[in-house]
């Protein structure tokens, strides 16, 4: 029997401030739950989220009975209301991604690990700061079909996913390839997939990918239907095989 709701999005907003990705009042959880979404409060630590202290807003982001919602709220509607696969959405500032937010360039844009490929696809926005409100709307809304998480400049990071468990763990590999990419600044930089493969190597890309939730079928190069994540990990295969 699975866990309520609450319970899934106060646990998530405790790890974030366990593992260091929030401080303050930073950081934020929402989740869909039927017409409406549970958030998380404002002007309250992560470390001290309840399942009991948790807020239910509209879709307009208006509090449905008692607490505040953040100022952020219509980042994460914005996403809802583009994605309706889509059933939690986390936003926190880990430390390398940040700090990848508020420098200049992305190394982690493109994927450099098969890993960061199937889970989170071929490209990690870093979308330019912009201010809260409607400004900061407009410059997520065009990503949000095509990806699953977006480096917020100057912002931190936000991801999402079917659920609390999915979208906190895109978060955590958003953070992974991030310090995997500082520590490897020393050696030079990390190489992207491409970069690896050469230009002797580039393929034909034979399979589909649509947005994770349109409702388009897959075909991988062998001619069988999968599920996105199946037609992908194949593509790699194929492509990292020495002709």
């Amino acid at each position: 029997m699975s866990r309520p709701l609450r319970a899934q999005v106060a646990e998530v907003a405790r790890h974030l401030h366990e593992r260091g990705w929030v401080a303050n009042h930073d950081g934020n959880v929402t989740a869909r739950d039927g017409a409406r979404f549970i958030a998380t409060p404002t002007a309250t630590s992560k470390r001290l989220v309840g399942d009991r202290g948790l807020i239910t807003v509209d879709a307009k982001g208006a509090v449905v009975g008692a607490g505040r919602v953040f100022g952020e709220i219509g980042l994460h509607l914005v996403v809802y209301e583009r994605r309706p696969d889509v059933g939690c959405v986390v936003h926190a500032h880990p430390p390398y991604a940040t700090a990848i937010s508020a420098a200049r360039g992305n190394p982690i844009e493109r994927p450099f690990i098969a890993e960061a490929l199937v889970s989170l696809g071929p490209k990690l926005p870093k979308i330019p700061y912009a201010q809260p409100g409607e400004p900061a709307k407009a410059a997520l809304a065009p990503w949000c079909e095509f990806v699953d998480a977006a480096i917020l400049g100057n912002h931190g990071v936000i991801a999402w996913g079917a659920d609390p468990e999915q979208a906190l763990l895109r978060l955590e590999l958003v953070e992974h390839l991030a310090r995997i990419a500082i520590e490897a600044m020393p050696l030079g930089g990390v190489d992207t997939a491409d970069k690896l493969l050469g230009e002797t190597t580039v393929q034909t890309v034979v399979a589909c990918a649509p947005a994770p939730h349109a409702n388009v079928a897959t075909m991988s190069p062998s001619g069988q239907k999968h599920d996105l994540a199946a037609v992908v990990r194949e593509e790699i295969v194929r492509a990292m095989r020495k002709p």
